[in-house]
């Protein structure tokens, strides 16, 4: 670039010759390095190969952050994901696309993503026993990668999901922000990704249940984005089905058929009922629990005394607890009570996420058990293996820490429900009747003691859905708990199962 030209900077000008001053245009390039205000957000991608079932699948491997931003531009978040996309699909216009989460409120997707549906996984016992020190990976033989590709998201707040500057994060920490943040991710995600023409699904654990069912509806209006299927890992879209309250009687009667299945695991029925198939036994229960309990439950104090000691008796010996402990509940059994009371004798506790599991508590004579043993036997492992697979496999450095469980349960929002309990089923039951191709796969398991299978039934009988939506809603039933595919046997009969519903959405 030449310098300035100075304003006296001229020569005399010969008769008749008009002379004008240099003029010098400075022309500043942009930076190379900068980039537009709607850059993609940063990512890493690696390359991998996985054999399931015998064939070998490679697949590319996406970790990074996608930029949320309003309508005029301005960047509202950025949520962590990782993706899992098939490098031999020529048209992916027939390839399914699974987006996964996990609940809390407040967990990042790691269960799911290493435990169930990613292409590789934390090492566990063969019945989900906690393992020693260090976190081991290995393949995942039962990874979905095989009939769908997979991008698992952390919402705000989770994983390495920020606000963004300036940008309050309890904005996303309500049911309704939650719905509209993540199904932005997923808009977005597909449109990036040019995969309008693939079948989309979703699949929620917990209270990433809830998310599914809203996002099947928040998807639909505010998108236009149809889904093919919603999958469901442990399911509660009704909050009054799970919530133990004064004046809400629901919850003891839908968790126990859960105490029984518990009481029997751990042999602590009697004789005769030790003696019965599980499920024979729970037939029973489930009719008890409708025809008898729940009735006896709405008289209250007026149920007479006969009645009364016909059911203790009987909830005792399904729960195998003493009537004389039923009797003090008033016929009403706790989880956290339950938990502490079933094996209190042994000096033991019984897990919430998974009643297969045993804690032990410092006082025995405690109300409700001192922490869950199914949730610390695996969390060490699952938050070390996936710190270490995302900088050591999938080359993903960040300088802040991973959210594996931010607890935001204890801030989160129901404003929409307030005074009320929360309930997405009928946003679920309109976006099924909007969309008649809608499916919907529900997985229980048996062991649960979070999110109980019968109140997973007694929600959907309730749905009020058509006729002709009946049969779109799948249940399938397994021998574990909260998170079902810890235990070997079971994660594979759950993928073999997932990998039906999404063949025949």
């Amino acid at each position: 670039m030449s310098e300035p030209t100075k304003p006296n900077d001229t020569k005399p000008a010969a008769t008749g010759e008009i002379v004008l001053p240099k003029l010098t245009v400075s022309l500043t390039m942009p930076d190379a390095e900068a980039k537009p205000a709607d850059a993609k957000p940063d990512k890493v991608e690696t390359q991998h190969t996985i054999t399931v079932g015998g064939r070998a699948l490679a697949y590319t491997a996406t970790a990074g952050r996608l930029a949320l931003r309003d309508d005029d531009g301005k960047e509202r978040a950025k949520l962590y994901y990782t993706a899992y996309l098939r490098d031999d699909v020529a048209d992916v216009s027939t390839r399914p696309i699974l987006f996964a989460f996990n609940g809390g409120p407040g967990s990042s997707s790691v269960w799911l993503h290493l435990g169930a549906w990613g292409p590789r996984r934390v090492v566990l016992g063969p019945d989900g026993e906690q393992p020693a020190p260090p976190p081991k990976l290995i393949d995942n033989e039962q990874t979905l990668l095989d009939v769908a590709d997979l991008v698992f998201i952390d919402p705000v707040g989770t994983g390495y999901s920020k606000a963004a500057e300036g940008v309050e994060p309890k904005e996303f920490w309500s049911v309704e922000g939650d719905l509209d943040s993540v199904g932005d991710f997923i808009a977005r995600f597909v449109t990036e990704h040019r995969r309008w023409a693939s079948p989309v699904f979703v699949g929620g654990e917990s209270y990433g249940t809830l998310r599914s069912a809203g996002l099947s509806q928040v998807l639909q209006e505010k998108h236009g984005l149809y889904l093919s299927g919603v999958v469901l890992v442990s399911v509660v879209l009704n909050m009054a089905t799970i919530r133990f309250a004064p004046g809400n009687d629901l919850p003891y009667v839908l968790f126990l058929p859960s105490y029984c299945a518990t009481a029997w695991y751990h042999q602590a029925l009697s004789p005769e009922l030790q003696a019965r198939p599980l499920r024979n036994l729970l037939d029973e229960v489930e009719r008890f629990a409708h025809d008898e309990y729940a009735p006896a439950l709405m008289w209250g104090d007026r149920l007479p005394r006969e009645r009364f000691e016909a059911i203790r008796d009987r909830v005792a010996a399904f729960c195998g607890l003493s009537p004389e402990y039923v009797e003090a509940s008033r016929l009403r059994i706790g989880m956290g009570r339950f938990n502490k009371e079933l094996l209190r004798g042994r000096g033991r506790t019984v897990g919430r996420l998974d009643s297969r599991y045993i804690g032990i508590d410092r006082e025995q004579v405690r109300d409700s058990y001192e922490y869950d043993p199914s949730h610390t036997a695996i969390h060490g492992a699952f938050a070390g293996a996936l710190n270490q697979y995302l900088r050591a496999e999938l080359n993903y450095e960040a300088d802040v820490r991973y959210q594996i469980m931010a607890g935001l349960y204890m801030s989160w929002s129901y404003d929409k429900w307030a005074n009320q309990f929360c309930d997405v089923s009928e946003p679920l039951r309109e976006a099924m009747t909007h969309n008649a191709n809608l499916r919907v796969f529900c997985a229980n398991g048996y062991y649960d003691l979070a999110t109980p299978y019968f109140a997973t039934e007694y929600t959907f009988d309730h749905l009020a859905r058509d006729e002709s939506l009946r049969d779109h809603v799948q249940m399938a039933y397994y021998e574990a708990g909260h998170m079902m595919y810890v235990k070997q046997t079971e994660l594979e009969k759950m993928a073999a199962d997932i990998r039906g519903f999404i063949a025949g959405s």
